[in-house]
Formats: C-alpha cells, structure tokens, sequence
C-alpha cells in the first residue's frame, strides 16, 4: 500500500473518531443537563410536600411565596416558621425522596434564625433503613422562634450520573473504540515501517551478496584460460581475490544467521574467563590493515585493574571488531580512535571514542534497531545490512551489560559498555 494512501487513510479514520467523540460529548452534556434540571425539579418538588406537611401539622398558614430556595448546585433551604421535629423532618424528607426516586444520600440541618446556628444536623444513607444517628427524646424545642432546615447532597452528580446508563455505556463502548483504533493505527504504521525496513534489508544485502558474486564470476572467467597457467603470479592474484570474496560472502552468511538466532532468543554464549585487555589488543591487530588504508590510528588507555570478566569471547570479540569497524568507517578524514578501559564496582567500563561524522539526536534513539542504518550524508561507500550495532545491544545486554553511545553531529562518537566482572 501506497504512503499516500496509508496518510489518507489515518487523517480520514481521526477526522472520523474526533467527530463521533465531539457528538457524543455534546449529547453527553446535554443529556446530563436535562437530568439536572430533572433532579432539581424533583428535589424542589419533594421540598416543597414536606414543607406543607409541616405547616399542617403545625396549623401555620402556608406563606405566599414558595418556601424553597436553591442556593446553589446541590444546597437548598426550606423556610418553615413553625415547630420543627428532627425525627419527623427525617421521616418526611426520607419519603417525599422515596416517591421520586431521589437516591442520593443527604444531609441536613436545623437552624435558629434567632440565635443564628444550627441546633441540629445529620448525614443519611438511603441505604440504611434507619439513620444511623442516636434518637435523642430530649430534643429542644424552638417556641416561638423562627427557623428553617437545610438540605444538601453531596454526592448529587454521582446519583445524576447512575441515571444515564444508556449514555455511560455508549461512552464506555465509544472509548474502546478509540483505544481500539489508537492501536490499529499504531499497527499499521509499525507494519509499514518494518516493510520500509525489510525492503531495505532486501536491497542492501542484494547489493552487498551481488558484488562478489561477481567479483567471483569474472576471476573464474579468466582462470578458465588454459594459458593462465603460464603466468603463475596472476594465477595467484586471481586465486587470492576469490578466496578473500568468498570470505566475505561467509561473514555476510554468518551475520544474518547471527540475527536468526538472536530473533529466536538462543544467543548460545559459551561463557569462560577470558582478558578483556587481551581481547582488545586481539581486534586492534586484525583491524590494522584497514586502519593504514586509511592512515588512522588507535589509541589504548586499558587501566582496568582486573581486566578479567565472564564472557562469550567470539561474541565479545565481535562486539568491539564491529564498533571499532564503524569508526574506521564512518569517518570522512583520517581516524583516530581511542579506546580506554576503567575499574568501576562490579564490573569493567569499556569506552570506544572516534572522530568520525557523528550521529544526530534523532539518529542516537534508532542506531540499535534492527535494520537500521544512519545516513551518512556525502560518504556513500560505507555498506551493511543495519544489523552491526543492534547485534551489538543484543549481545552487550546477554551478558548483563549495558550500551550507551554520545555524540553529535561531526564530533565522532562515544560508545560505552559497562560490562560485570566474575
């Protein structure tokens, strides 16, 4: 599938999910909207009866204007000039709540108008069939003194909310939905990189088996001259140039099937004590040649005290030969490269530093990705699959170590490996 239309796809299926989401947010709101004003009006309703039973039970004459007052979301205040009984305006608002199906717990209090205080309060459960206050037979009594009780639900919204199942369940579905797509997409863009990554691969390693095939098959053509063997010392430079491709394309056979079983999990390090200032010294002599063609280098500082740690030596070897190996590499002048190790706890610190071409910030999150390689700007004869340094994480973190890498671009790198010692 095209990269144009995997974009239109995606901004296509996001305008999609944005506009169901704003919809269904609008006609969440406004459903939650009509449901407060419904409770509110079923809350002023209830009120309002049990204000009437007491002023009749009190034989005062009802007051013009309507005794309830809400004095804020979830706070109302019933101005009642009589005789007021706890136990009574418990009961009564318990029942004007029941018949409306009012399920929130409230609270309520009792005030004197003439001292200004509440004389009394209590927090019911509607759960509970009885209020889990003491009964009190000696409740005062307010002759003659005006006062009013209060009532406030302090958890109004979570009751409105129990109330609008249909829509809390369509949120709950249209939230999956969004998680759903959030990692479909995350899928598809995965897929379509690592088909990017894979077609490089492909392209890469084409390029790399093609060129000694053919170096091979033109060296064959002309060793099938009878007359060659005339000319003893281009017999042998032909010979030579075919034994050292067919090195090549077994270090390329050997590298992929290094990723086959790193893929697989089955690493098979064959751990043993070995030097690690030994193993250096190992790679720096087999890189020589490479390192005089390009008139480079290399510095050793090994001041680890006890150089000796518990490691795979053919996998360890490999892990310095392919950072020394990018150095040399990616490297526009003549390389210069520093290697240095230190004593720390638990373990040995192994530093590789060069002044090649550097890596960008962005770079330095995917250089240890498999497949990935960094681009090299102006120099184009640097070849490989991409796999050298993700090879190199991989092994570095079997052995209980870590990697980090330190650079910027044109300042060459810094590569790190702290490694644990027996």
């Amino acid at each position: 599938m095209k990269s144009s239309t995997i974009r239109f796809i995606v901004v296509l299926a996001t305008i999609s999910i944005l506009g169901i989401s704003i919809t269904q947010i609008y006609w969440v709101k406004r459903a939650f909207g009509l449901k407060e004003a419904e409770f509110d009006r079923q809350v002023n309703t209830a009120l309002f009866n049990v204000a009437a039973q007491i002023f009749s039970l009190n034989n005062t004459p009802s007051p013009a204007n309507n005794p309830v007052k809400q004095i804020s979301t979830n706070y109302y205040v019933v101005m009642v000039n009589g005789e007021i009984d706890a136990s009574l305006l418990e009961f009564l608002l318990r029942s004007e709540f029941e018949k409306r199906n009012i399920q929130a717990d409230f609270e309520y209090g009792i005030y004197d108008c003439t001292h200004e205080k509440m004389v009394y309060g209590n927090y019911v459960k509607l759960s509970d069939k009885v209020s889990k206050r003491e009964q009190n037979p000696n409740l005062p009594k307010w002759v003659n003194a005006g006062y009013y009780f209060g009532v406030q639900f302090p958890n109004r919204e979570a009751q409105i909310l129990n109330q609008m199942g249909i829509w809390s369940f369509s949120s709950a579905v249209l939230l999956i939905v969004i998680i759903f797509f959030g990692y479909t997409l995350f899928i598809i863009l995965k897929q379509k990189r690592l088909s990017e990554i894979q077609k490089d691969f492909i392209n890469n390693m084409t390029h790399e088996f093609k060129t000694p095939i053919s170096t091979i098959a033109v060296s064959t053509e002309v060793l099938k001259d009878s007359s060659i063997v005339q000319q003893p010392e281009r017999l042998m430079q032909y010979a030579t140039i075919i034994e050292n491709e067919n090195k090549r394309l077994k270090q390329h056979v050997e590298r992929v099937l290094q990723m086959a079983s790193l893929d697989k999990e089955d690493v098979g390090l064959k751990k043993e004590i070995i030097n690690l200032h030994d193993v250096i010294e190992d790679v720096v002599n087999s890189m020589l040649v490479a390192l005089n063609e390009k008139d480079g280098t290399i510095q050793l500082h090994l001041n680890a005290l006890s150089p000796e740690i518990k490691a795979d030596r053919h996998h360890l070897t490999n892990v310095i030969f392919n950072l020394v190996d990018n150095a040399i590499k990616y490297c526009s002048g003549k390389p210069v490269i520093t290697i240095t190790t230190a004593q720390q706890p638990g373990g040995i610190m192994l530093t590789i530093q060069d002044n090649g071409i550097g890596i960008s910030e962005e770079n330095k999150k995917r250089i240890f990705q498999k497949f990935y390689r960094v681009p090299t700007g102006n120099i184009h004869d640097v070849k490989g699959f991409g796999l050298g340094l993700y090879y190199v994480k991989q092994i570095v973190e079997a052995h209980r170590g870590r990697i980090t890498v330190n650079s910027q671009p044109g300042n060459g790198c810094t590569f790190t490996l702290e490694l644990p010692t027996p």
